[in-house]
């Protein structure tokens, strides 16, 4: 049985989307979804959800108590989803090609630290950018700049504002995220 734990800030979409897929699932276990952020509504769809979860500080992030509680976890998969903290140098050696994110622009375009969410969305658009889409990638001691495993694309149009163009990102992650931990852990 594989098993992965989820990092997340927010809301959680992507995270229900990653639970739902591997529900029943025999070969893959969500072991936690973990939260920087304690009224994050993602812990609340883990609860719905019946997958263990809580959620930490940055202080104890940044401290490697969150790496040695994870550690416990035994995780083949560290997935962050919607997680806004940059992970630390320590964390990324405790776990090397374990922990992957996903970005919501084809990266290296509009990457790095506070491009996420709307922001990398509407710098797209300002761009006049005919094509978005998404990036998974490793995670190393850098926002954005781990090595990518996998790209999707899809068009921008002159007219497409930038909920748009994040209406056609998300249903490119709810597409591939999954799939792509899937090939990852097989």
């Amino acid at each position: 049985m594989k098993r992965i734990v989820i990092l997340a800030s927010g809301s959680g979409t992507n995270a229900e989307n990653i639970v739902k897929y591997f529900a029943g699932s025999n070969d893959v276990e969500i072991v936690s979804i973990l939260s920087n952020k304690k009224d994050a509504y993602v812990l609340t769809r883990a609860a719905n959800l019946g997958i263990s979860h809580a959620s930490f500080t940055k202080a104890e992030f940044e401290s490697g108590e969150v790496t040695s509680i994870i550690r416990g976890m035994e995780p083949d998969l560290i997935v962050l989803s919607g997680f806004l903290l940059k992970v630390p140098e320590s964390m990324v050696e405790a776990f090397p090609h374990k922990i992957i994110n996903i970005h919501p622009a084809l990266l290296p375009k509009f990457g790095g630290k506070g491009m996420y969410g709307d922001r990398v969305h509407e710098a797209v658009v300002a761009a006049g950018e005919t094509e978005s889409g998404i990036t998974i990638h490793y995670i190393d001691e850098n926002y954005d700049q781990g090595v990518t495993i996998f790209q999707a694309k899809c068009p921008v149009l002159p007219t497409d504002t930038p909920h748009d163009v994040a209406t056609k990102v998300h249903a490119l992650e709810y597409e591939w995220f999954p799939k792509i931990i899937e090939k990852l852990l097989s």
